[in-house]
């Protein structure tokens, strides 16, 4: 792998940083969006029980709020008729849906960065054939090169700019298209949890002003 990256150049050195960013991105976004991290699956029926009888205490809220994602985003409810008991039903609806958007975005974090390392790995790899195939051109431009002496030029010089060119070509494909695998089953997962906490969150805005019937 040494003896590839020295053969490959500097433009190489860019690529590996990109390489060891995605992959760091990919193992934090696996990490960060389990399910039981995000939305349980029976998360939503606890918090409908626990308040049967009632909006509970701030104790009980808190704890639901540092559950999951999705139990920030029901805590929201809580807490809007804990501050408010008159609050009406677009005040819990806004409130709702401010606790969806900071969960929307805590989804998609990273996401962006890994997107970018997608699509900045091929012009990275690109800018390293450019580079060794000036290499390769002057090589054979100088004092007796392929302009002066037949069969002249620096077979060296050469065989190192197509090196670089072909390495580098080859390793921005091979870390864009792992990339962008994972950038579009993360949305996908992220698309996914949104829709679920969506319908929680209406199913437990219902439930919610059936309290105050």
């Amino acid at each position: 792998m040494l003896s590839i990256i020295q053969a490959a150049g500097w433009p190489i050195w860019p690529l590996i940083l990109c390489s060891v960013l995605g992959m760091a991105l990919v193992i934090e976004r696996f990490i960060s969006l389990k399910t039981a991290k995000i939305a349980p699956p029976k998360l939503l029926d606890e918090a409908i029980m626990v308040s049967r009888n009632g909006i509970p205490g701030p104790d009980v809220v808190k704890q639901l709020e540092q559950n999951s994602v999705l139990g920030h985003v029901l805590a929201s409810g809580f807490r809007t008729f804990n501050s408010n008991p008159v609050a009406t039903e677009d005040d819990l609806r806004a409130n709702l849906e401010i606790a969806g958007r900071q969960a929307a975005a805590k989804l998609q974090r990273y996401l962006g960065a890994l997107a970018t390392i997608a699509s900045a790995a091929p012009l990275l790899g690109l800018l390293g054939t450019v580079i060794g195939m000036i290499e390769i051109f002057g090589s054979q431009g100088g004092e007796g090169g392929m302009g002066t002496v037949p069969g002249g030029g620096n077979p060296a010089q050469l065989a190192h700019g197509i090196s670089i060119a072909l390495y580098n070509t080859a390793f921005g494909l091979m870390i864009a298209i792992p990339a962008l695998i994972f950038w579009r089953y993360f949305r996908a997962r992220v698309d996914e949890y949104l829709l679920a906490m969506e319908l929680a969150a209406e199913r437990f805005v219902r439930h919610l002003l059936s309290l105050r019937k």
